[in-house]
């Protein structure tokens, strides 16, 4: 299927995306070289290539998860707006149904 000018044209449409004469013409040009380009991946033979998530090996770089101690009650408080010393205090966001 050839991409045409209306098929960008539609495409531009559904994103509300609101394109000059002159920007159809040049997009439908460059989504054309994509997809071709695209579609020239597609003839590749990868059946001997095994399926990856990434192109390179990744490992963990987060920290190990291990217990500390927790910020005090007071410091945690310190800058809330309302408190009862054991909880935040928030306004309601949801009706009751009452």
């Amino acid at each position: 299927m050839e991409l045409t000018r209306e098929n960008v044209a539609k495409i531009a449409r559904l994103s509300r995306l609101s394109l000059s004469d002159e920007e159809l013409d040049r997009f439908t040009e460059q989504l054309g070289e994509i997809l071709d380009y695209v579609q020239l991946l597609n003839e590749v033979d990868t059946s001997g290539v095994e399926p990856m998530a990434h192109a390179g090996d990744l490992t963990n770089v987060f920290r190990e998860d291990e217990p500390h101690p927790s910020l005090p009650r007071d410091q945690a408080f310190a800058n809330a707006p309302k408190s009862d010393g054991k909880y935040f205090l928030v306004p309601p966001i949801l009706e009751t149904g009452e």
